[in-house]
């Protein structure tokens, strides 16, 4: 990407949906040893194009070195493996998927969902660029590639005989700078007749609940159907049927096909588009107005935090995820104020959290503390926090969310 040009259409950016400061990279997670050390901080500024309406990030860092080793393993999480173990079964029931047909997954992460697949015998191959957490998929019997997928990478993988079946692409369309060259690949990997699905944050949801906690550097662009539907045009792609989801606030998940392909488009695809731009998300006014609820969120969650510090009690985080960290940054927010986040992963207890500094402790040691306030920072899997932290009601402690305004239960 050319600074300051779109990544889709190349026009100019000009207009703002949020500007977020000075942020690190939100999984540059800080060894305890490495406390003194200096970070690099990256404008965290997200614009968006007048011309095509693909909200994005401008590139400061190579994706190679945000994501060649990575802290982040979708296999901690219970209720993403559900998520993955029932699309699995949806996905075999409604193509009729067997020993004959090949799964690929364009980051596959530790093999979450594609060892679903293995155990029903369906081939599978992964792809995934962090060696670290690819190594964790073979481990568990999940044929992994470690690279970036694009469009040499596709022609690479059907020459040694991976043409998919069906591809995977979880959470992952955010992710790539190069968009055009990515989604080319898709075009070159599926067979004739064959289906990619696409889930990722519906950028119409985002703006509904001002989570403005899900831009970070890692994420280059946030995504309405209609932006997906024109790159996918111009790819000679096309979306055919989709599914609304609950998970990350309220996601899509899109089912693609050659633009030649047999599959009948179904009406919901047309029901969101429209539901887009009766949204207005093809009038500059709705972005503008974003950066101003963001601001109100950090000064109710400011307000909270300091008066719950007057009050001498004390508050943890939960869940030392990305969308924290940028939520923590963007607000200032240090151990003065949440002394302490859990994480289930021993990948990221015992660091501190980037940019706040604040250190990642076990879910037990976080207990152990009895706080006043648990702080959820991935609001998204509230339910299953509290069900997992309900320990806390036994001294009187409470929940909290901040997105998208200060809620205690």
């Amino acid at each position: 990407m050319t600074r300051g040009a779109c990544r889709a259409c190349g026009a100019q950016l000009k207009y703002t949906f949020a500007d977020l400061g000075l942020s690190p990279l939100a999984n540059s997670y800080v060894a305890e040893d490495k406390a003194r050390e200096g970070e690099m901080f990256y404008p965290l500024h997200a614009y968006v194009c007048d011309a095509c309406f693909l909200v994005q990030l401008e590139e400061f860092e190579s994706p190679s070195n945000i994501f060649s080793d990575y802290a982040y393993f979708s296999g901690f999480s219970q209720s993403w493996l559900r998520h993955a173990e029932t699309y699995v079964t949806a996905m075999q029931e409604r193509f009729g998927l067997g020993p004959r047909h090949k799964v690929v997954e364009v980051a596959s992460n530790d093999g979450y969902l594609l060892q679903y697949f293995v155990q029903r015998n369906v081939p599978v191959l992964g792809v995934e660029p962090a060696r670290n957490v690819a190594q964790v998929a073979i481990s568990r019997g999940v044929p992994t590639e470690v690279m970036f997928f694009g469009r040499e990478t596709a022609q690479m993988l059907r020459a040694a005989g991976h043409a998919a079946d069906l591809m995977v692409a979880n959470n992952v369309f955010a992710h790539v700078p190069d968009i055009m060259d990515f989604v080319s690949g898709f075009r070159i990997l599926l067979r004739p007749q064959g289906v990619a699905t696409f889930e990722f944050p519906h950028l119409l949801r985002m703006i509904e609940g001002s989570q403005f906690d899900t831009i970070y550097h890692e994420h280059f662009s946030y995504l309405s159907l209609a932006v997906v539907a024109d790159i996918l045009k111009r790819n000679r792609l096309r979306a055919f049927d989709l599914t609304e989801l609950s998970t990350h606030g309220g996601s899509l998940r899109v089912f693609v096909c050659h633009e030649e392909a047999d599959h009948k488009e179904t009406a919901a695809v047309a029901n969101v588009l429209a539901a887009e731009n009766a949204a207005g998300l093809r009038d500059l006014a709705v972005y503008s107005s974003f950066a101003e609820n963001v601001a109100n969120i950090k000064c109710g969650a400011l307000a909270f935090l300091v008066g719950v510090r007057k009050e001498k009690k004390t508050v943890c985080g939960y869940g030392a995820a990305a969308k924290g960290n940028t939520f923590l940054n963007y607000c200032g927010i240090g151990p003065e104020l949440v002394s302490a986040v859990a994480d289930l992963s021993p990948h990221k207890q015992n660091t501190l959290l980037p940019g706040s500094r604040i250190p990642v402790v076990s879910p037990q040691a976080m207990l152990a503390r009895k706080p006043d306030y648990v702080l959820i920072l991935p609001w998204n899997l509230k339910d299953e926090v509290a069900a997992q932290l309900k320990e806390i009601r036994s001294w009187g402690g409470s929940f909290v969310t901040a997105i998208p305004r200060i809620s205690i239960f």
